[in-house]
């Protein structure tokens, strides 16, 4: 059985979702989650959900806003077994668990950076901002022109030709010189089989795509070209920013659609038995409670008879009986012997 997980907070056109098959599957904002949401509110490391034989479990990683199943949340490190078509909380972002049998997504790694740049530029978008990757000419005869990269996987031609996305002027170049193309979160350039060739970080350029870092210059003839990445920029400072606080008085509801699952406590305690992770002394039992966020009521539950931690008046009388028995019998031995 594969995992599904579907993206319900943002706007973007369709929910993203990532399929995997993996023993152990890390949400969080950093770049090696497999999971990969570039949102303030979610910790480095949020959660994890781990393969069982055929069922999945949720675990809080000790996040600074908590992970939540519904409006539940859970206590860091204790496992909570999913079902599918649960929604779960990270942060501020809602996710839709499915457990079935599909094909798991291929190159996930490159969809989740590709996916966590869309978000990004969204954010920048929602805020006025412009967050198009652009390729410059900074330096030569056609210094200021420009080409917006728009789209993933989609080829961007420069040359002198009439049908390409950036024009120069330069005799010496072909009319389709080099193609530029934004994958995951790089940007890669290949030389088209120009008659003069063109240069990247002062090597020559190949046919075959390479990755061209942001910070050096592609070279064609006279002009030299270097591109802005206003996403990129920014979900590096996001990864880099400490977990943002969520205010107690923060609305967080489920998506509209959306229902929320059945809290914790109304699963059956078949469910949470036996449950324990890979560490040395597995989870305590008093660490599967989950504690409930602010705006839902607690249950009334009955009090527990209180354990007994030491001994009682009538443990004591009873053991020095006891020893003042065995000392006479000792005594009474000793004097038959001697007799």
């Amino acid at each position: 059985m594969a995992l599904t997980i579907v993206l319900r907070s943002g706007e973007l056109d369709t929910p993203p979702e990532l399929t995997l098959d993996a023993p152990r599957i890390v949400i969080g904002r950093s770049e090696g989650c497999e999971v990969r949401l570039p949102d303030p509110s979610v910790s480095h490391r949020h959660a994890s959900i781990r393969q069982r034989g055929s069922d999945y479990i949720l675990l809080d990683e000790d996040s600074t806003n908590g992970t939540y199943v519904g409006s539940v949340r859970l206590s860091p490190g204790a496992p909570r077994m999913l079902r599918t078509g649960e929604l779960i909380r990270v942060g501020r972002v809602w996710l839709e668990i499915r457990i079935e049998h599909v094909p798991v997504t291929a190159n996930p790694a490159e969809l989740t950076k590709e996916l966590a740049l869309a978000l990004v530029a969204q954010a920048l978008d929602g805020q006025g901002e412009d967050a198009s990757i652009r390729v410059l000419v900074v330096d030569g005869p056609d210094t200021g022109r420009e080409m917006v990269l728009a789209a993933f996987d989609k080829p961007y031609v420069i040359g002198r030709g009439r049908n390409v996305d950036l024009t120069i002027d330069d005799v010496d170049s072909s009319r389709r010189h080099v193609e530029v193309v934004r994958r995951g979160d790089g940007i890669f350039a290949r030389d088209l089989g120009s008659k003069n060739g063109s240069t990247l970080n002062d090597s020559a350029l190949g046919g075959e795509l390479t990755a061209w870092p942001e910070s050096t210059r592609l070279v064609i003839g006279p002009n030299s070209f270097q591109y802005r990445d206003p996403v990129r920029d920014a979900l590096d400072e996001l990864e880099r920013s400490a977990d943002e606080q969520i205010a107690d008085d923060e609305s967080l509801e489920p998506p509209v659609g959306t229902e929320a699952p059945p809290a914790l406590g109304q699963q059956a305690p078949s469910e949470l038995a036996g449950l324990t992770m890979d560490e040395p002394d597995g989870v305590p039992e008093s660490a599967r409670a989950a504690a409930p966020i602010v705006d839902v009521p607690k249950r009334k539950s009955k009090p527990r008879p209180a354990q007994s931690t030491g001994w009682n008046s009538t443990d004591i009388v009873i053991a020095v009986v006891a020893v003042t028995i065995l000392a006479l019998s000792a005594v009474g031995l000793w004097w038959l012997f001697r007799a």
